[in-house]
């Protein structure tokens, strides 16, 4: 009876040990594969906008490695990317990264302006393969979905009153002022926006940005999980990171259509 109980013993830590050893190995698996991704990006990119740097001779060569003629193309690239966002007559967003701005432009008007207050981007937008990162946003990013703190649209729903002796003033206090703003912008081109408000928030108002930031998470984990499955590297994002101030920031979020377009300078 002993003896049984002990082989039962044994053969619940063996199953242990081996689910353990499962689940270390997928782990790395996992994390191996999530490391390739930036890496198949880049490759990805210089694939679909290729940019010849070599040149065919030494002279080419020279200035394909200026600093100054990089500098040229990087506001080339830009012109380039503002000039198609006129053409559509909608509201656009550029993205000054070297000045630090954010402008809501109208046909190339800028009609509104912002300061960015921090700034971060991914390691491959400032790889030293530039010219095909630059080749990609000559052409506008079109945002094709986003995720959002705020509402784009807010509602207000109201029962009409039969006669002027139902009528009640709105009391409900105005929020749309401090709510907290956080919001992501994805576009067709992989590359995903992030905008955060520069005030520090109020401890009831951390516990919905943790959330937000959860769900996100959890949703862009599961669609690498199941890459994974499929023996494929999760697709990596490239991605800009900017703090605006609250107000900015809600501003630009509500008067940039739904598939609107954005214009960055790196």
């Amino acid at each position: 009876m002993e003896s049984e109980i002990n082989k039962t013993e044994s053969g619940k830590r063996s199953t242990l040990m081996s689910l353990l050893i499962i689940l270390l190995a997928f782990l790395i698996y996992y994390c191996v594969m999530v490391m390739l991704g930036p890496s198949i990006k880049l490759k990805e990119i210089r694939k679909k906008y290729p940019a010849d740097q070599s040149g065919s001779d030494n002279v080419n060569g020279r200035i394909y490695s200026d600093s100054l003629w990089l500098a040229l193309f990087k506001e080339k690239a830009f012109l380039q990317s503002k000039i198609a966002m006129a053409q559509t007559d909608s509201v656009s967003l550029s993205l000054n990264l070297a000045d630090s701005t954010a402008n809501l432009e109208i046909s190339g008007v800028i009609v509104h302006s912002s300061r960015i207050k921090r700034i971060y981007t991914s390691k491959i937008l400032r790889s030293d393969n530039e010219y095909a990162i630059l080749s990609m946003i000559s052409v506008p990013l079109t945002i094709t979905r986003d995720y959002a703190t705020i509402k784009k649209e807010p509602v207000m729903i109201k029962m009409a009153p039969k006669d002027t002796s139902e009528y009640k003033p709105d009391i409900l206090p105005d929020t749309s002022g401090i709510e907290p703003v956080r919001y992501i912008l994805k576009t067709d081109k992989g590359v995903s926006i992030y905008v955060y408000q520069e005030e520090k928030t109020k401890f009831r108002d951390k516990v919905g940005l943790f959330l937000f930031d959860l769900n996100y998470r959890l949703r862009r984990t599961i669609i690498s999980f199941k890459s994974v499955i499929l023996l494929k590297a999760p697709e990596y994002q490239p991605f800009i990171r900017v703090k605006l101030p609250r107000a900015d920031a809600k501003i630009l979020y509500r008067a940039i259509p739904r598939k609107g377009h954005v214009a960055v300078y790196l």
